[in-house]
C-alpha cells in the first residue's frame, strides 16, 4: 500500500547515499520527487505501485507541466521516478516499470561559451605579473587544475595533499556520487603545480587541502568563482565567466585537437556520452568559424 510506502523511500534513499555515495543534496532531490509523486498516486486513487501504467506517469508529467516547471526539472522527476520503481523491481515489490516506455522531455542543450586558448595565456601571463608571488601561485595553480585537468569548481576545492601524484604527473579526483577517476596532470600544468605546491608545504596548517588561503583554510568555490571572473572578464567578453567555462574550453580544445570522445568522457567523468557529446557540437562552430575566416571559398 502506498501509506506503507514511506518505508520503502527510506530504504532507497539510504541505498542511494551509502552504497552508491550519492550526495545529499541529490538525495534531498530525489526525497522531494518521490513524494510529490507519491501525493499524485493519492490524488487519481492509485494505491499500489503494481497499479500503476504509462498513462498515469504521463498523466503526472502534464501536471508537472501545468505548474511551469522547467523540462530539466519535470525530466529529473521521471528519472527519480524511473530509479525508484527499479529499485522495487530488483526487491521482488514491482514485476515491471511503466516508466521506461516513458519518454523524457526534449531539451534543448546551450552550447556553452569557450575561453580562446590565447585568453587563458594573458590570465597566467597577468597572475604572474600583476599580484604578489603567494597569490600568483595560488591563482595560476587554480587556473591550470580547472583548465588543464578539466575540473568541476567543487572537484578542485575538494582536493587534498595526497591526491596530487608528482611522480607519477597524476591527480585523483572524487566528483559526483564521490566517483573517483585518475587524471593526467598536463606538462605545462607540472612546474606551475609543482611550485605552488612547495610554496604550500611551507605554510603551516592543519587542512589536509592541497589549495589553501591565506589562513591556512581550504578555499571555497565562491572564491574560485571570484578570482575566475575577475581573470576572464580582463580578458575577454564572453557572457559566461565561471570557472565551468575553462572545464568547457578544455573538453572543446581537446576535441579540437583529434582527441577521441570516450577519452574526453573519462578525462570530464561524464557517467553518459551524450552529456559529452555537446562538445563536438562545439567543435564543428569552431571549424566553421575557422572556415569562413581562412578559406577563399567560403
Amino acid at each position: 500500500m502506498i501509506m506503507n510506502n514511506q518505508k520503502l523511500i527510506e530504504c532507497y534513499l539510504l541505498e542511494l547515499f551509502s552504497v552508491r555515495q550519492y550526495s545529499q543534496k541529490t538525495i534531498d532531490s530525489y526525497k522531494i520527487d518521490l513524494k510529490e509523486f507519491v501525493e499524485f498516486m493519492n490524488s487519481i486513487n492509485i494505491n499500489e505501485f503494481a497499479e500503476l501504467n504509462e498513462k498515469n506517469i504521463r498523466r503526472f508529467l502534464i501536471y508537472l507541466s501545468t505548474k511551469k516547471l522547467s523540462k530539466v526539472t519535470i525530466s529529473r522527476k521521471l528519472s527519480s521516478i524511473r530509479g525508484y520503481l527499479n529499485y522495487l523491481i530488483n526487491n521482488n515489490i514491482l514485476n515491471t516499470n511503466p516508466s521506461l516506455y516513458v519518454e523524457n522531455p526534449k531539451i534543448a542543450r546551450n552550447i556553452p561559451d569557450v575561453l580562446p586558448i590565447e585568453s587563458f595565456n594573458e590570465i597566467i601571463k597577468f597572475n604572474s605579473e600583476n599580484i604578489d608571488r603567494d597569490k600568483a601561485l595560488l591563482f595560476k595553480a587554480i587556473f591550470e587544475i580547472l583548465y588543464g585537468s578539466a575540473l568541476r569548481v567543487s572537484e578542485l576545492c575538494g582536493l587534498n595533499i595526497g591526491d596530487i601524484d608528482f611522480g607519477r604527473k597524476t591527480i585523483r579526483v572524487f566528483g559526483k556520487g564521490s566517483k573517483q577517476r585518475i587524471i593526467p596532470m598536463g606538462e605545462i600544468s607540472y612546474p606551475i603545480l609543482y611550485e605552488y605546491s612547495n610554496y604550500r608545504a611551507k605554510i603551516i596548517s592543519n587542512e589536509s587541502a592541497f589549495f589553501i588561503n591565506s589562513k591556512g583554510k581550504r578555499i571555497n568555490q565562491r572564491f574560485v568563482q571570484r578570482i575566475v571572473k575577475r581573470y576572464i572578464s580582463i580578458v575577454s567578453d564572453i557572457k559566461k565567466r565561471s570557472p565551468h567555462v575553462l572545464r568547457h574550453s578544455a573538453a572543446t580544445h581537446m576535441l579540437d585537437r583529434g582527441a577521441d570522445l570516450l577519452t574526453v568522457k573519462e578525462i570530464l567523468g561524464h557517467e553518459n556520452l551524450s552529456t559529452t557529446q555537446i562538445y563536438t557540437h562545439i567543435s564543428i562552430e569552431h571549424l566553421k568559424n575557422s572556415y569562413k575566416k581562412a578559406h577563399p571559398k567560403s
